[in-house]
């Protein structure tokens, strides 16, 4: 049986790797590791088809070390501490390379009892640990196991990456360089594959198994459009709808329009999205777009996250619709998220200015003593529970980060703040 086209082209070596240059590029992390030897425990999170796996078994090739692989779909805490148990013996031997690696895809399915598993030999360095997630780690990875694993984000492949994998394909690939290939256009090639090396692949395995052996494989959108419309299942389709569809679902709660909004919801749900991603989107966009415009929009958002866990489909569906349509219809606003924005860019540039001597703390008669903490005003003991006082580092002045939108929320927290300090600015 012939293996796949991804499976006949995955790489072995850094040097046959497409993309991710921001993390194996020439001085990047995961090359100085491996030239280095020296492989510390870390996650990488990206959407399917960016390289996850193939960089972990180029890492242990290269490392030249014992690699064990777990699926957290299939695996439980007994088949973790049984590979745990062979990482200890590889470990402990006299023969060993170094430490063994332990990749987990999907590592975001195990459950905390099944991380929790993990966390004593990463911690002991019976095991490094290389884990794999398409969702963020923040959210499905326990504090302790990212405490001790450093996450790296893969994008997905630009059209750049993807031009050199169509070629080093139609080159190199045992197969295709048989056969007579056109490439007249690639821009459906590429939408379709949307970033993923894999679905680029499987699109040209369906091209090549659906020409006749004599006739040209001609590349064109509309050969491309048209072959995937009639098998639909050649390709991820779970992929296009992450990207594609999540896309238009966010654009349309940000855009106010409650209609689309919900049938890209539809679209989602029938095409078998995880309800927990839904709902993430739904909480960042409720503080991302509708922000200070609608406080509470963040509460339901929550409210709608913890909903689904506890009821699961179908009946989720009506705390995702409930939450969507009210996003939707809410006035809008992303004042708080360009105001964190702005501020990151003059921590960024400014470094670790000193907090002002009053607004520090002073548990110890030394600090007392350095003047911490002294001249500090409590604003509960002044008229209207407030007086002005420097907050900002004195270097800096009083730049203005929040600029209030033009919705009443807003509006009447900036009359508060004028009130307050006089001038927007607070000079």
């Amino acid at each position: 049986m012939q293996l796949p086209l991804a499976e006949r082209l995955r790489p072995h070596s850094l040097e046959q790797y497409i993309g991710q240059q921001h993390l194996v590029g020439p001085e990047a992390i995961i090359r100085r590791m491996i030239e280095s030897g020296n492989i510390a425990s870390f996650i990488l999170w990206g959407p399917p088809g960016v390289g996850k796996t193939t960089l972990a078994r180029i890492v242990a090739n290269t490392a030249g070390v014992p690699f064990y692989t777990l699926s957290a779909v299939h695996s439980g805490v007994k088949d973790v501490r049984e590979v745990l148990d062979k990482c200890k013996h590889d470990a402990c031997s006299m023969f060993s390379a170094g430490r063994p690696i332990l990749f987990i895809d999907e590592i975001h399915r195990f459950n905390k009892s099944q991380q929790d598993s993990l966390l004593g030999a990463v911690e002991n360095g019976t095991v490094t640990l290389i884990g794999a997630t398409t969702e963020n780690p923040s959210f499905e990875v326990i504090r302790p196991l990212l405490s001790r694993a450093q996450v790296y984000t893969l994008s997905p492949l630009g059209a750049e990456d993807l031009t050199v994998l169509l070629n080093r394909a139609v080159t190199e690939d045992p197969v295709l360089k048989e056969r007579e290939i056109k490439i007249e256009e690639t821009d459906a090639l590429f939408r379709y594959s949307g970033g993923d090396a894999r679905k680029l692949l499987n699109i040209l395995d369906l091209l090549e198994q659906s020409t006749p052996e004599n006739t040209p494989i001609i590349i064109t959108d509309r050969i491309i459009t048209e072959r995937l419309q009639k098998n639909p299942a050649a390709y991820d389709k779970n992929g296009e709808m992450h990207y594609d569809i999540i896309s238009a679902f966010i654009k349309s709660v940000r855009g106010s329009d409650p209609d689309a909004a919900v049938y890209w919801l539809a679209r989602m749900i029938e095409g078998g999205e995880e309800p927990e991603f839904i709902a993430r989107r739904l909480l960042i966009l409720a503080a991302e777009d509708i922000g200070l415009a609608n406080p509470n929009a963040l509460l339901l958002a929550n409210a709608t996250f913890d909903a689904i866990h506890k009821i699961g489909w179908p009946e989720g569906r009506i705390p995702l619709a409930e939450c969507t349509v009210y996003l939707a219809t809410s006035p809008k606003s992303n004042t708080a998220y360009m105001a964190v924005n702005s501020a990151l860019e003059l921590v960024r540039a400014t470094g670790n200015c000193p907090v002002p001597l009053h607004l520090r703390n002073a548990p110890t008669e030394l600090m007392k003593k350095m003047n911490y903490g002294t001249d500090y005003k409590y604003a509960h003991d002044y008229p209207g529970h407030f007086v002005r006082q420097q907050f900002m580092p004195g270097e800096l002045g009083h730049p203005t980060f929040w600029h209030p939108a033009d919705n009443p929320a807003e509006q009447k927290a900036a009359q508060l703040q004028q009130q307050r300090w006089g001038t927007p600015s607070k000079d």
